[in-house]
């Protein structure tokens, strides 16, 4: 396993009661395009994935999330890219002091077309889709608003837009 980045969040101490929770993403292109999830409540671009359940295969939860999320049913997984950590403060106080996240990326390839998502409905609240997208451009919209720095900025965008950077660099470029 190769740790690609560690990312902690300000105001974040590494001190005290941490909580796990380790997620798997999924880097799928055709070209120069990129499956990401548009975000309307965050402005955002994400990558598919999400947490594991106790004990879930990563490569099946992978499976789990890219249907739930983008409909995708036929996906081949085809290697492990590797990890990004990440400190993030807990979503409630008190609970535990520090949100350790560990977001293992894996580079697939989807025969066939997309077909009906399922979402949480969190995820519906949020304005969550699929969308077919340049990877340039992705990267460019993230940074933007990464830049203007809105009151609705969610967390995950640091760990997005970097990891995007890194598939421009390094996967893309191939």
């Amino acid at each position: 396993m190769t740790l690609l980045h560690t990312l902690t969040h300000p105001g974040v101490s590494l001190e005290g009661r941490a909580f796990e929770r380790q997620a798997v993403r999924a880097i799928v292109m055709r070209g120069r395009a990129i499956l990401l999830l548009y975000t309307r409540r965050y402005d955002d671009y994400s990558f598919p994935g999400g947490g594991l359940d106790a004990g879930e295969d990563p490569v099946a939860g992978l499976r789990r999330e890219l249907l739930e999320e983008t409909g995708a049913a036929d996906v081949r997984v085809e290697r492990y890219v590797g990890y990004l950590d990440e400190y993030r403060p807990p979503p409630k106080v008190g609970a535990y002091d520090v949100l350790f996240m560990r977001s293992h990326f894996y580079l697939c390839r989807l025969d066939g077309e997309l077909g009906e998502a399922r979402p949480e409905a969190y995820e519906l609240a949020n304005g969550m889709v699929p969308r077919w997208i340049e990877l340039d451009a992705a990267l460019a919209h993230n940074r933007r608003v990464l830049g203007d720095k809105p009151a609705s900025m969610g967390l995950s965008i640091g760990r997005e837009t970097w990891m995007l950077a890194h598939v421009l660099e390094s996967l893309a470029a191939k």
